[in-house]
């Protein structure tokens, strides 16, 4: 199953709504680094509310989209961690260090737009 990516202006909007699988994570990855390159957005907002578990591939991956986004000059925020999820992320050592978070998707837009000066 993909995970929908959606378009707003110059924004890329994710929302996943499903568990990630290490299939379904990896295709995400190639999706939304071909969505960046394709549509040239400068950000993404990427809402994690309805991820409840997340294990350390998964954690890799989505620290790998952060990196790999960046790099190509789009800039990423996460939203809707859950505490579970959060937990995991600091015992497995990912950090995600300067990537901007907020509670919810709307605060999340908010967010994107500070972090580019629009």
């Amino acid at each position: 199953m993909r995970i929908p990516i959606l378009k707003l202006h110059n924004y890329l909007l994710v929302s996943i709504q499903i568990d990630l699988d290490d299939q379904t994570a990896i295709q995400f990855q190639e999706d939304l680094l071909s969505k960046i390159h394709k549509s040239g957005s400068s950000g993404v907002v990427i809402d994690l509310t309805s991820v409840d578990i997340i294990d350390s591939f998964i954690a890799k991956v989505l620290g790998d989209v952060v990196s790999m986004s960046n790099l190509m000059g789009t800039k990423v925020v996460l939203t809707g961690i859950q505490p579970a999820v959060a937990m995991t992320l600091i015992d497995l050592g990912i950090h995600l260090q300067n990537v901007p978070t907020a509670l919810d998707l709307e605060q999340g837009l908010i967010k994107l737009r500070q972090e580019l000066e629009e």
